[in-house]
């Protein structure tokens, strides 16, 4: 009898077949996680598409990531499963009106997060993470000063952190971690009084008051990972738990819904499917194309980014 092939055999046999690397962030559905050879947050996607010499990078996250990938590896081939996985935060704040207002408010070092388009990240002086943004705006000159683009709630956290002053803050927000309110989570805490609350650094900051962790998607589940106790509440897209579980099996972990979609999944995310990343594979499309203009611009950024490490 003939072996059964199914999609997750396929996917594996075309990725050998063109050479390529799967790469997905945490808040991919866990069976694309578990066909991946990296799974991350943006830095170390970011990092890992820097350091492969395939020749073909599928990436599993939203489109912003994978045109990062594209501008680390201008000569690879870029597929994303669906070309309509976008981002709230990219959407909040187009190139032409980042251009408008760096011609009205001359002088500033623009840090865009990386939740940002390639355009975006041409007309930036340093892109941040969730994780480093912290670190990125320190290494700026205190006297300098700075515009935070887009995440009001990141750059809000960040503004705290450093003591920055003179940073004015473009006002995105994710529409999943934006919308954690603050009264579901003082619910949580009550119907789970031993579980010690991680919040991702997108949150509103009522949120953040009330939390014991606040970092970037990996920091969060290498906390809970690392901590000693044994229950916790989450504040980030329910995709995490992949890793949690893989990684501490033993431990309970308890998400609230955002008011949204009364859920804590970002929509963007899960739109790719493995059918949709057989398909990548096989046609490469969609591929992530870049003006060779807006590549060069835009990859000095990111690089002078990566070398803080």
């Amino acid at each position: 009898m003939p072996a059964i092939t199914t999609i997750a055999d396929e996917i594996l046999e075309l990725k050998r077949e063109r050479n390529a690397i799967l790469l997905a962030h945490h808040y991919q559905e866990s069976e694309i996680q578990e066909l991946a050879d990296s799974i991350g947050d943006s830095l170390e996607l970011a990092r890992r598409a820097q350091s492969f010499k395939g020749e073909v990078i599928a990436f599993c996250g939203v489109w912003f990531m994978a045109e990062t990938a594209k501008l680390l590896n201008p000569e690879r081939i870029v597929v994303v499963p669906d070309s309509e996985a976008g981002c709230s935060l990219v959407d909040a704040c187009p190139a032409p009106q980042l251009r408008a207002w760096k011609a009205a408010h001359p002088g500033h070092v623009v840090v865009s997060y990386v939740n940002t388009s390639a355009e975006v990240k041409a007309e930036s002086d340093i892109v941040c993470t969730s994780r480093n943004a912290v670190d990125v705006v320190n290494s700026i000159p205190a006297d300098q000063p700075i515009l935070f683009v887009p995440d009001v709630n990141l750059g809000n956290y960040v503004k705290r952190m450093t003591g920055r002053e003179n940073m004015k803050i473009w006002q995105g927000a994710c529409i999943v971690h934006a919308t954690f309110p603050a009264r579901r989570l003082v619910g949580a805490k009550a119907n789970h009084p031993d579980a010690l609350v991680a919040a991702h650094t997108e949150c509103p900051p009522e949120v953040l008051r009330m939390c014991d962790f606040i970092g970037s998607t990996s920091a969060i589940i290498e906390w809970c990972v690392r901590h000693e106790h044994d229950e916790f509440i989450i504040l980030t897209e329910s995709g995490v738990i992949h890793s949690l579980h893989k990684l501490a099996p033993r431990k309970r972990f308890h998400f609230i819904a955002n008011e949204n979609c009364n859920c804590s999944e970002c929509p963007y995310m899960k739109r790719n499917t493995l059918e949709k990343l057989r398909d990548a594979l096989l046609h490469l499309e969609p591929r992530v194309e870049l003006p060779a203009e807006v590549m060069n611009r835009a990859r000095r950024p990111v690089e002078r980014m990566l070398a803080l490490r």
